[in-house]
């Protein structure tokens, strides 16, 4: 398997650095604006090759933005697009919309003229609408268009339920905590679905109380700005971790469920809208939505996700032309 990762700035670059440590695709190639920056950075992870015992080759490759190059992507079977702006100290992601906007559009109709059978992951902010958009302006069938939102906030779920559990005098980690994070990739609308948490097996709800529970849930909300805030720019490792699982459960066709934003087609009761649902992902991309039965507090939260993804996909104007 080929993968293409755009853009080799902080995300890019972890994408393709833990997808070549998980040594499950046999090249990657990294695609960058900057004379010589993918070409670096390729070169930098491959002198950690035999260290981490993988096979996979790391290429790096540069496409000027007066004169596009994506030769060097030709024949992937993944796509993951890293490319624009991110995010400032104080800005939301939403704010990012109209410069993205632009490099994700002319990233995918490059993408689509040497890779024409690609999957695509999207990362870029706001990274619900920039998945909307190159849905429609690609006009590729659902399946093949899948962004990465939900795993990057479910983490991040997972992460602060550890924490209050271990306040709480529990022993915990990540790995014993299972969590889910579905709607909008936003600090506002993302709806974390606490009726579904569980630390071995135990809903957290008969562990911690509410004001605990509702804590772990706002932090996971303001996750990203948080790091924003502490970083100076957007995090990193997360998400780039993020989308090499999900190219991992592509890539090994593994069928694994996976909150991501994908296009709705009548599922949850909305359609002609990209959010994230729980799906599964294998060979061929998003293979199928699995519809929860959520509870009424919890689906009225999607509900206000969706009037908010929605009112982003307005903002989008003429890039959807």
């Amino acid at each position: 398997m080929k993968v293409t990762v755009v853009g080799a700035g902080n995300v890019g670059a972890t994408v393709a650095n833990v997808l070549a440590a998980k040594n499950v695709c046999s090249e990657i190639v990294l695609l960058d604006i900057v004379e010589g920056f993918a070409e670096g950075k390729a070169m930098d992870i491959m002198q950690t090759a035999h260290m981490l015992n993988f096979d996979t080759k790391v290429k790096g490759a540069t496409s000027p933005v007066d004169a596009p190059d994506y030769s060097a992507t030709a024949d992937s079977d993944v796509i993951v697009i890293t490319s624009g702006i991110p995010r400032k100290p104080g800005m939301t992601r939403e704010e990012l919309i109209g410069v993205n906007a632009k490099i994700v559009k002319g990233v995918v109709d490059q993408s689509l003229k040497h890779s024409p059978n690609a999957i695509f992951i999207i990362i870029s902010n706001p990274m619900d609408a920039m998945t909307y958009l190159t849905l429609k302006d690609s006009k590729l069938p659902r399946n093949r268009v899948i962004g990465q939102g939900g795993m990057l906030d479910s983490s991040r779920f997972r992460y602060y339920i550890t924490e209050a559990l271990n306040k709480a005098g529990f022993s915990a980690t990540e790995t014993d905590v299972d969590g889910m994070v579905i709607g909008g990739h936003s600090d506002t609308t993302m709806v974390p679905l606490v009726s579904l948490a569980t630390y071995r097996g135990i809903p957290i709800k008969e562990l911690l109380n509410d004001d605990q529970i509702k804590e772990a849930v706002e932090a996971t909300k303001v996750g990203g700005a948080t790091l924003t805030k502490l970083l100076k720019t957007s995090a990193w490792y997360a998400p780039g971790a993020a989308a090499a699982a999900m190219v991992e459960a592509i890539a090994l066709d593994s069928k694994k469920l996976m909150p991501c934003c994908v296009a709705l087609e009548g599922e949850y009761g909305e359609s002609d809208l990209c959010i994230g649902v729980p799906v599964v992902l294998g060979k061929n991309g998003m293979e199928k939505i699995v519809e929860y039965k959520l509870p009424a507090d919890e689906k009225a939260k999607f509900d206000e996700s969706v009037k908010a993804a929605r009112n982003t996909n307005s903002k989008l104007g003429d890039a959807l032309k």
